[in-house]
């Protein structure tokens, strides 16, 4: 595996991870663990799909970490 595929692998398993602990209750969507590691995986991801020029998944990824930033900041605006 080269490089660019550890840093997606690490963005997608992020991704996963949330998906997971949310299904199973363990974080709410609106959590700010759940919202901070969605926003963690998807630019991760993203900077993958950028290493690879594969601008579908960087629209996705990167649409996916815009929306994550926008629950973290209605998080705090919240509190």
């Amino acid at each position: 595996m080269t490089l660019t595929d550890w840093i997606g692998f690490i963005g997608v398993t992020l991704l996963s991870i949330a998906y997971f602990l949310n299904l199973t209750n363990k974080l709410s969507k609106e959590s700010l663990g759940y919202l901070s590691i969605n926003f963690m995986g998807a630019g991760i991801a993203c900077f993958a799909s950028i290493l690879l020029d594969y601008m579908p998944f960087i629209i996705l990824e990167g649409s996916w970490t815009l929306v994550s930033a926008y629950g973290i900041i209605q998080y705090f605006k919240k509190k």
